[in-house]
């Protein structure tokens, strides 16, 4: 087997992590899943560290002299870091990593489409994002939330459910539509301050994994907030260049999900693969898998996907890093990790039978929690879709 060593930067970034998932998540891992909706003050370690950002745009001197354009180098940026991040948190926990402060899906939506002025506000905020509606999932275009500007007001009216970290973030970025004749292109996104008069946060959801991370539904009756709190421009221009703009932001948080559901397998496997050698089962590569037992060669092609998995995940957060389109590839990531993820960490629990079963370890927890990172973000069947569009040449009227 070809084992592809990463580069030194990689490798501090994963030794650094692992050893914060094993000494600080994996510990707390089952009393915040049995506690759902106790906030984790073991993170509070992590407040004040930006997690997701951008860099400022440099003003370029009209009197100097032009640059030659140096050679693109393969570095380490700040898609691909927080990937390789990522998957290193949630070998220790999934649901912790998501309560995580100032790592909030919002976060990544303000550095994908914010102005300079607006990081400089928004930037240290703790940002939770708002889509999905009781009658608007997986089709981010359906909604029905309104966002109508009165004198130097937008008045926002809706419900949003599904909000992750709902009652802890600081802020909350509201996906709403301007005009909704315009379609797609009048959809647009606010930022909404907690506490703002007439944003309410109505209930906690009970949920089957990820317990450690407060999921929420949010009540917006003729809620103000200034002119200057919507992301991007407020100008409908064409019948999808709005929605592109938002749009834009699962692009870099969808390699984000891949990574979270590369973590959560990884963490199954390496369990499942403790207790087989436990049992006197050996994992020997020199062999070929026609002569190993069924048990190690199912364990094989398991270790064969999360490889895939990730090298999916970084190839889409690497190609953010270096301005390059990536919706397919993130969309790849995301439907690859997305779908095995969730059969690895099933498939592990089978093989481990009762060890898989009982609540004394946590093969059954992450069975349950890699189930969500193949819905939220954008569900398999989406992506799917998306990649047909992309690989095809269609339009999303076209393809259905």
């Amino acid at each position: 087997m070809a084992n592809l060593y990463p580069p030194e930067a990689v490798a501090k970034i994963q030794t650094g992590m692992r050893q914060l998932a094993q000494t600080v998540l994996r510990p707390i891992s089952r009393k915040y899943d049995e506690a759902e909706h106790e906030y984790p003050k073991e993170l509070d370690v992590f407040r004040g560290l930006p997690v997701m950002g951008r860099a400022k745009k440099k003003d370029k001197d009209p009197g100097a002299a032009p640059k030659k354009e140096a050679p693109k180098e393969d570095k380490v940026g700040q898609n691909l870091g927080t990937c390789i991040t990522v998957e290193e948190i949630c070998w220790g926990d999934c649901g912790l990593m998501l309560s995580i402060p100032n790592a909030g899906l919002g976060n990544a939506a303000i550095a994908a489409v914010a102005t300079d002025e607006q990081l400089e506000r928004f930037g240290k905020l703790w940002a939770a994002m708002a889509i999905t509606e009781a009658e608007s999932g997986s089709d981010s275009g359906s909604i029905s939330t309104t966002a109508e500007l009165v004198g130097d007001e937008w008045v926002l009216n809706g419900e949003k459910i599904f909000v992750t970290c709902a009652d802890r973030a600081d802020c909350v970025v509201v996906w709403a539509t301007v005009d909704k004749s315009a379609g797609k292109a009048g959809i647009k996104s606010f930022v909404v301050k907690k506490g703002t008069p007439g944003f309410t946060l109505d209930h906690l959801e009970h949920k089957l994994g990820i317990r450690a991370s407060d999921t929420g539904t949010f009540v917006l009756n003729n809620c103000r907030i200034p002119k200057n709190n919507i992301l991007g421009s407020a100008e409908v221009k064409t019948r999808t260049d709005g929605f592109k703009g938002v749009m834009k932001t699962f692009d870099n948080t969808r390699p984000m999900v891949a990574a979270m559901a590369v973590g959560v397998a990884r963490a199954a496997l390496d369990f499942t693969k403790e207790k087989l050698e436990e049992a006197g089962y050996v994992f020997d590569y020199a062999k070929n898998p026609n002569n190993l037992p069924a048990v190690v060669r199912e364990w094989y092609m398991m270790e064969a996907n999360l490889e895939a998995m990730r090298l999916l995940a970084w190839r889409a957060a690497w190609m953010a890093d270096n301005q390059e389109h990536n919706n397919l590839e993130a969309s790849m990531s995301k439907a690859k990790s997305g779908r095995y993820g969730t059969l690895i960490t099933q498939r592990c629990c089978e093989i481990l039978g009762p060890l898989g079963y009982t609540r004394e370890f946590l093969a059954e927890k992450w069975m349950r929690d890699s189930k969500i990172l193949d819905i939220f973000e954008g569900t398999g069947q989406i992506q799917h879709l998306i990649i047909a569009r992309n690989v095809l040449h269609f339009s999303s009227g076209e393809l259905k």
